[in-house]
C-alpha cells in the first residue's frame, strides 16, 4: 500500500495493441499528470520512477459478446500480456466499473471500437463503465494524452442514454471545456453540437411539475438528478424552450409574489432569468436576498446576481461584497470566483481581485490562520487559482 499512500498523485494505464500478433497487449504504466509543463519538468528530473503495483481488471467484448472479467497485475513499467478473445473486431475495456484508483487510455483504434458500441448499443456497457469512459476520456484529453475530438466523439451517444451517471460526468466536464472555448471564432459549432445531445432527453423529461397544494410531484431520485442534470445544460448552452421556461417560471414569481419554481431547479431558473432578462430582475432578486433568512436560498440567490449579462450590476456586485453588512464575508470570496465564471465579468473580477488584494487579504486573515490563508482550500492562493481559470 506504501506505493498509494506515500506516492504522489495516482497512475494512468495504457493498453496498445500489438500490430504483429492479434491477441497480445502492451500495457504501461506512468505518473498522471494534469500540467504539460510539470510533467516535462519532472521528466527532465527524473521524476519518473513511480510504480504502482495496479489491479487492472478487463474484459473484451464485440457488439454480441462481453468476455467474463479478468484481471491482471501490472508491477512493470512496461508489460506484454496475451489476452484470450482479442481479434480485429474486439474491443478491449480495462479497471471495469471504476473499482480501481487510475485512469485507463488505448489506442485510437480500440477507443473506435469503444465509441462504436456506445453508438450501436450502449447497455452492453454498465452504467459505471459508460460514466467512467466518458470521465477518462475527458481527463485524459484535458490532460494532453488523448487528442480532443475523441471525448467530444465519446459523447456522440448520449441522446440514448437514460442513466444518470454517464450525463453527470459528461457535464462536468464540458463546462470548463465551454469556458475555454467560448472565446473561440468557431464556438457555435461546440455549442450547438452539445444542444444536440442534450435536446431528445431534454424533450423526453421535461420539467419537475408541483402538485396543486405547491409541493413537487415526486420521482426517483435519480430520475430528478437526471432532469436537473440536462435542464441545467439545456440553459447553460442557450436551449431556447429552457431559457422561455425559466423566464416564465421567474415572471410569474415576481407578478405573483409567490415562489412556485421547484426547489431542485431554483438556482437554474435564478441564474437564467437573470441572464436572460432586464435590470428588474436582477433588483428584485437582490430584494429577496436581503429579505430572506433560509441561508441555502440565501447562498442560491446571491449566485444568481453574478449571472447577470449587464457588466455596470457585476460591478456593483463585486463592490457591494465587500460590505459585510451586506455579503458576509465568507461569501465575497464566492462572490469573485462565481463573476469570473461569467463572461461578461472575467476582466472584472481579475482587475477586483488585484486593485482590493490588500482589503481581501486582511477580510480573509480574520477568518483563516495564516496556514490557511495561504495554504488551504479557502486560501487567496487557491481563490486566485479559480479566478484564473476563467480568465
Amino acid at each position: 500500500m506504501d506505493q498509494w499512500t506515500l506516492q504522489m498523485g495516482y497512475p494512468v494505464i495504457t493498453i496498445l495493441g500489438n500490430t504483429t500478433m492479434e491477441n497480445r497487449i502492451i500495457i504501461t504504466q506512468q505518473h498522471f499528470i494534469y500540467d504539460i509543463s510539470a510533467k516535462t519538468k519532472a521528466l527532465k528530473l527524473q521524476n519518473n520512477s513511480y510504480l504502482w503495483q495496479i489491479p487492472l481488471t478487463i474484459v473484451v467484448g464485440n457488439r454480441s459478446h462481453v468476455s467474463s472479467e479478468a484481471i491482471i497485475w501490472v508491477s512493470n513499467k512496461s508489460e506484454h500480456h496475451r489476452i484470450t478473445y482479442l481479434d480485429k473486431g474486439s474491443w478491449l475495456l480495462g479497471n471495469i466499473n471504476q473499482t480501481g484508483y487510475f485512469r485507463v487510455n488505448y489506442d485510437l483504434r480500440n477507443w473506435r471500437l469503444l465509441i462504436d458500441q456506445l453508438i450501436r448499443n450502449h447497455e452492453v456497457l454498465s452504467v459505471s463503465n459508460r460514466a467512467g469512459l466518458i470521465d477518462d476520456a475527458f481527463s485524459l484529453a484535458r490532460a494532453g494524452y488523448l487528442p480532443q475530438n475523441i471525448p467530444l466523439e465519446i459523447i456522440r451517444y448520449l441522446s440514448e442514454e437514460k442513466d444518470f451517471l454517464p450525463w453527470h460526468a459528461a457535464s462536468r466536464a464540458l463546462y470548463p471545456l465551454d469556458k475555454l472555448l467560448d472565446r473561440m471564432e468557431n464556438y457555435n459549432v461546440f455549442n450547438e453540437y452539445i444542444l444536440k445531445q442534450v435536446a431528445a432527453t431534454y424533450i423526453k423529461l421535461g420539467w419537475p411539475k408541483n402538485n396543486f397544494n405547491g409541493s413537487l410531484v415526486q420521482a426517483s431520485y435519480q430520475h430528478e438528478e437526471l432532469r436537473r442534470e440536462v435542464i441545467m445544460l439545456a440553459c447553460s448552452f442557450g436551449n431556447k424552450h429552457c431559457h422561455q421556461q425559466a423566464s416564465t417560471l421567474i415572471s410569474d414569481w415576481i407578478s405573483s409574489n409567490r415562489n412556485r419554481i421547484p426547489l431542485n431547479v431554483r438556482d437554474i431558473v435564478y441564474c437564467t432569468g437573470v441572464s436572460l432578462l432586464d435590470e428588474d430582475v436582477w433588483e428584485f432578486i437582490w430584494m429577496k436576498f436581503h429579505s430572506t433568512t433560509a441561508v441555502s436560498e440565501k447562498k442560491i440567490l446571491l449566485e444568481a446576481l453574478t449571472c447577470s449579462d449587464d457588466r455596470n450590476l457585476l460591478n456593483r456586485l463585486l463592490n457591494l461584497s465587500l460590505n459585510s453588512e451586506v455579503v458576509l464575508d465568507q461569501d465575497a470570496i464566492d462572490v469573485i470566483i462565481h463573476v469570473a465564471r461569467n463572461p461578461h465579468g472575467r476582466d472584472l473580477a481579475w482587475k477586483f481581485f488585484r486593485d482590493k488584494w490588500k482589503i481581501l487579504s486582511t477580510s480573509c486573515s480574520k477568518m483563516y490562520s495564516q496556514d490557511i490563508l495561504f495554504h488551504g482550500e479557502n486560501s487567496l492562493v487557491s481563490i486566485l487559482e479559480n479566478i484564473l481559470l476563467y480568465i
